[in-house]
């Protein structure tokens, strides 16, 4: 599958931004802060029901959001969604672009959250192993259903029954991407597999991997003949394996963070993992850019809309929440930010907003496509702490 609908934008996306530094070359590499046991945080369980503020939504007509850059249509445009909310609301909505990693994220607010002290946001973004951890910990107030009633109307049927909150209790869905591959038709032929992009010949020193452990390594552990929702020990070491073979092999140019689209465009990478979202965008410029579906299939994930422990505006969050799973203002969110729209009925919306986007299947994928998508087995604190750490080892060389 090469969908070529160009987007409308190219400016940096969501995903663009992980990891801050661009490409990760060997040496010298940043990863190594990976070893540092990011959820050992003893005594950090909290019970939402006693963790909780006052809620003065109905006094202060105010809402403080963190979310992840370039993840919402221009906020000055009176015709936005953002400035529909606010109009149509009467709510002013203080929004912060502060999420640039979920690892980070999680750094900066563990101890108050783990203390149960207040972060000072009422709505916060996180990435479904990231939403699950927190969620697990008691950081994530329930959502009151009655007051989000197009949530559970409207969230597309691939999106329900997470195991990790299987009821929508505490999360929804803002937007979901697939992870694949990318490659430059004007630089070489079509990647078919995750295997062939590691070790095809023809590509050695011209493509890039995710930084990101669980992206990789879920393709690596599929290589390695092993269920990414579900795999031991010794799958986990086979795929580590893989992965420094072909470090070895010198296959990898980099492990990339955020301009991966940018070497591909310019040809000094010639095939690369990839994320759905940031390929649409660069296929606007660059219309040589394809997207595949590699035999190993996809992987789907969610960025997530939840409320913190001691947030003082849930009502208007669940406001926020509740206006953007209305299909027209998905649409028109869809339109502009080109991840995978989770609102059923955005795609007839679409209809009238840009009949060029309703058929990209990167948007509005169907049922075949997404039955082709895996996820990511939940890790405890000791299996996270342990891969992330072998993974830096390896990644670092």
């Amino acid at each position: 599958m090469s969908p070529d609908v160009p987007a409308r934008r190219s400016t940096l996306s969501r995903r663009g931004v992980l990891r801050g530094g661009g490409a990760v070359a060997f040496a010298g590499v940043s990863l190594a802060a990976l070893k540092l046991p990011f959820f050992s945080v003893p005594g950090a369980q909290q019970d939402p029901a006693s963790c909780r503020a006052t809620d003065v939504s109905d006094a202060e007509k105010a809402l403080v959001i963190s979310n992840w850059t370039g993840y919402i249509d221009p906020r000055k445009d009176p015709e936005s969604t953002w400035a529909g909310f606010r109009d149509s609301t009467g709510i002013k909505v203080d929004y912060n672009v502060d999420i640039n990693d979920n690892a980070e994220f999680y750094a900066k607010v563990k101890n108050q959250l783990g203390s149960c002290d207040p972060i000072d946001r009422d709505l916060i973004m996180m990435t479904d192993w990231m939403a699950a951890r927190m969620i697990g910990l008691g950081w994530i107030q329930p959502l009151e259903k009655e007051n989000v009633p197009n949530l559970h109307a409207n969230i597309i049927d691939s999106l329900r029954q997470k195991p990790w909150d299987p009821d929508l209790e505490y999360h929804a869905p803002w937007q979901s991407g697939l992870t694949g591959i990318a490659y430059n038709a004007a630089e070489t032929g079509e990647i078919k597999s995750f295997e062939e992009l590691i070790t095809r010949s023809d590509l050695r020193g011209k493509i890039t991997l995710l930084s990101e452990m669980r992206d990789t390594m879920g393709f690596l552990l599929k290589v390695a003949g092993a269920d990414p929702l579900d795999f031991t020990e010794d799958q986990w070491q086979n795929a580590l394996d893989l992965l420094r073979k072909a470090i070895a092999d010198k296959q990898l140019r980099s492990f990339a963070g955020n301009n991966y689209l940018q070497e591909l465009s310019g040809g000094n990478v010639v095939a690369c993992e990839a994320w759905s979202g940031d390929v649409i965008q660069a296929q606007f410029e660059n219309p040589d850019i394809k997207f595949v579906v590699p035999e190993e299939g996809l992987s789907l994930w969610s960025d997530n809309m939840m409320v913190p422990n001691l947030a003082t505006h849930q009502g208007n969050a669940e406001k926020w929440i509740d206006y953007y799973y209305d299909p027209a203002v998905a649409a028109k969110l869809a339109a502009w930010v080109n991840y995978i729209c989770p609102v059923a009925g955005a795609r007839e919306e679409m209809e009238k907003l840009d009949p060029s986007l309703v058929d990209n299947p990167l948007i509005f994928p169907d049922a075949d496509l997404l039955a082709n998508t895996f996820d990511f087995m939940d890790l405890d604190d000791r299996q996270n702490a342990q891969y992330e750490r072998e993974w830096a080892d390896v990644t670092a060389g």
